[in-house]
């Protein structure tokens, strides 16, 4: 079937790839492999610019580069959303003392109380929000399907807020939909939807490597080297 692939950028990268030798990824030899019996028609990358951190400061530069390699790649589109930066007051999560991690009962987080009043404890939080992804992925993939731009969408995301736009494409225009979880763990509800589930194997992320440096229009670019 003629298919295109629908991939949350941020989904992929905290389901599969932090903390991993494959973030240099080659998005159409990933896909071909991840769907050998499908042909992939087009690529769509969801994602957001990052800023930099005190602690990681040079965490745009590696995202750069990275977007730079994947616009050598003629079956990808790269849509952008936007991060949300805020201040907010929020409910301290009660931690562990012999091992510093938070406290969970019957299944839930503990909340830290004060030890007089028994009010909740809160504290003032930075709160960034990656916004438009998930927005951005429903909207071309509803757009494709009423276009009947292809028989097959593949979705590479956990994000169970995709339920509805996938299931309108399903019902009213008779697509096949497919789900690669980055996150085994994933949307039970987004798993049951699915006409198929694909699993982006570690070996499938090893063998999509791009070469180092990758060719551009103005000269090539470099795998970043501390990533």
């Amino acid at each position: 079937m003629d298919t295109h692939v629908y991939i949350d950028g941020f989904n992929l990268y905290y389901g599969l790839l932090k903390g991993t030798a494959f973030k240099w990824l080659d998005l159409e030899r990933f896909c071909d492999q991840l769907l050998p019996k499908n042909t992939v028609k087009k690529i769509y990358y969801f994602t957001a610019k990052v800023d930099a951190r005190p602690q990681d400061p040079d965490q745009p530069v590696r995202q750069q580069a990275y977007l730079n390699a994947l616009a050598t790649l003629p079956r990808v589109e790269v849509h952008l959303g936007t991060f949300m930066s805020s201040v907010v007051s929020q409910v301290v999560v009660a931690t562990d003392p012999a091992t510093g991690r938070y406290m969970k009962a019957g299944g839930q987080p503990v909340l830290k109380t004060d030890p007089v009043t028994g009010a909740l404890d809160k504290a003032w939080v930075h709160k960034t929000e990656e916004k438009g992804s998930d927005v951005n992925l429903a909207a071309y993939l509803l757009r494709d399907a009423y276009r009947s731009a292809c028989q097959c969408a593949v979705i590479i995301s956990n994000d169970s807020d995709l339920l509805t736009p996938i299931r309108m494409a399903k019902a009213d225009c008779g697509l096949t939909i497919g789900l690669a979880p980055p996150r085994p763990k994933g949307s039970v509800e987004l798993k049951r939807l699915a006409d198929f589930k694909v699993e982006p194997r570690t070996h499938l992320l090893a063998s999509s490597q791009f070469l180092d440096p990758v060719a551009t229009n103005s000269g090539s670019v470099h795998k970043p080297v501390a990533w």
